[in-house]
């Protein structure tokens, strides 16, 4: 035997997933000494708020079956003497422990217990799985679980798993594979423990504050836990160093997916630009078109194109924001392909060979030495390959997200690589598309959309409009 000899397993159902602003609405605890249980005590808790739609889905419990149940103070007191003198153990321990210890605090109590986490022991005891969530412990070792997310049922899957592990493993490897789980994972120390563990392992947003609750720094991952525990890894170094350092709040919003969580940070960035985020790019945008038969230059010209219908542009070569950089694509052109930087209105003067026909990079059309047809065929060949996209559809389409963990869904309208609009429910998507709204060029839209469409799959989760 080299579990800890008092244990008690327990897991709490709640409101949410953050310890901070949920609330507990079941409790189930077994306790084992020596390896033998000798308590089992499980009660619903009132959280005195109203339980979101989606939980009461996903766990079974309603308003209606917490409503006449205890109050989380008036079952405190029983609460810290079933847990008292033993190792708290939990699946995901740090989210169980955060919402035991943020419910104490509440009532101006504090509790502290040694935790053992079970998803760190399963990790380290099995290595060569990857997969170590509660489900995935159900399936690969055949336990059996009478109710899979209410309190009691869970923490009896936490049961078989201890004995099943005490009977596979050599005492003194169990005892340093509980002595890993048993380690505190890093994080920022003025966060409250299990708010880290609550965050789910779904695509979206997460916001870091600071002191007087300052907005520090917005990210996006598609999986938000991963991203936000590897602020506060250790190692981490400089200006990361400094974020985690800083950080007393951590708050997140679940997407529906990858694309709907980088639409959300566009917009967000655009509104508010945190600290130790890169200030968004700024709005106007314009192309190069060839101007044909055009014999004095420059032979290209600026056409703007931030909030205009791509359908009106004719041959756009390129996106940018600055000046500086359409001259550094052009000189780029220029000595590849040999270009003239006069033509190109790169330099001043009307008459003579330019700078670049002197040092041979230049094929003379300045100097008489080429015609302007041949010089501007190959300008044309050159900008072919920063020439926008075609739009591979007939007309406007649907992209559709669902994020299982959640349940939220969204749906984006695109044509012409401009967004047109985004639904979160079908009754928005048929406002949306009775609507019609017009399209409008947003160059970080259209670079959001090509990099989207070019991960494997995601091509096939387009749905034309008309269909």
């Amino acid at each position: 035997m080299s579990l800890p000899d008092s244990l008690v397993l327990i897991d709490v159902e709640t409101t949410g997933a953050n310890p901070l602003r949920d609330r507990v609405t079941e409790i189930a605890v077994l306790r084992i000494e020596r390896g033998e249980l000798v308590e089992r005590w499980e009660t619903l808790v009132n959280p005195e708020c109203p339980i979101p739609p989606l939980i009461q889905r996903l766990v079974g419990i309603t308003d209606a079956m917490v409503a006449d149940a205890p109050t989380f103070a008036a079952v405190a007191d029983e609460v810290r003497a079933r847990l008292g003198g033993a190792v708290f153990v939990a699946h995901n321990a740090r989210f169980d422990y955060g919402f035991i210890r943020s419910e104490f605090a509440r009532i101006e109590q504090t509790f502290d217990a040694p935790v053992l986490c079970t998803v760190k022991l399963s990790r380290a005891l099995y290595p060569e799985h990857h997969r170590h969530g509660l489900d995935a412990l159900i399936e690969r070792h055949g336990f059996t679980c009478g109710a899979r997310h209410r309190a009691m049922g869970d923490t009896e899957v936490l049961w078989q798993f201890a004995r099943l592990v005490t009977d596979s493993f050599a005492p003194d490897v169990l005892a340093r594979a509980v002595e890993r789980a048993m380690k505190r994972p890093a994080r920022a120390a003025e966060l409250p423990e299990g708010v880290l563990e609550g965050l789910p392992e779904s695509p979206g947003l997460y916001y870091l504050y600071g002191d007087n609750d300052q907005l520090l720094y917005l990210g996006r991952s598609a999986c938000l836990r991963a991203r936000v525990m590897e602020h506060f890894a250790p190692g981490v170094k400089g200006k990361d160093a400094e974020l985690a350092q800083r950080v007393r709040r951590v708050d997140w919003e679940e997407c529906a997916g990858e694309l709907t969580a980088t639409l959300r940070e566009t917009e967000f960035l655009r509104r508010r630009c945190p600290q130790y985020n890169r200030a968004a790019g700024g709005p106007d945008v314009f192309g190069l078109q060839y101007v044909p038969g055009r014999k004095r230059p420059p032979i290209l010209e600026r056409v703007p194109l931030a909030g205009s219908d791509p359908a009106a542009w004719g041959d756009v070569h390129g996106t940018f924001r600055t000046k500086k950089e359409a001259d550094n694509l052009l000189r780029e052109l220029a000595q590849a392909y040999q270009l003239c930087l006069r033509r190109l209105g790169l330099e001043a003067g009307k008459d003579g060979p330019c700078s670049a026909h002197a040092a041979k990079r230049c094929a003379g059309v300045c100097a008489g030495k080429e015609s302007i047809a041949a010089h501007d065929e190959r300008l044309l060949g050159a900008l072919g390959a920063v020439k926008l996209r075609p739009w591979p559809w007939a007309g406007a389409v649907i992209i559709a997200e669902r994020c299982p963990h959640s349940g939220s869904e969204a749906w984006h309208v695109f044509d012409r690589w401009c967004l047109l609009g985004s639904a979160d429910s079908a009754q928005a998507l048929e406002a949306l598309r009775a609507e019609q709204p017009p399209r409008r060029f947003d160059m970080d839209i259209y670079r959001i959309l090509v990099r989207w469409l070019a991960a494997d799959g995601n091509r096939d989760r387009v749905t034309p409009l008309a269909a």
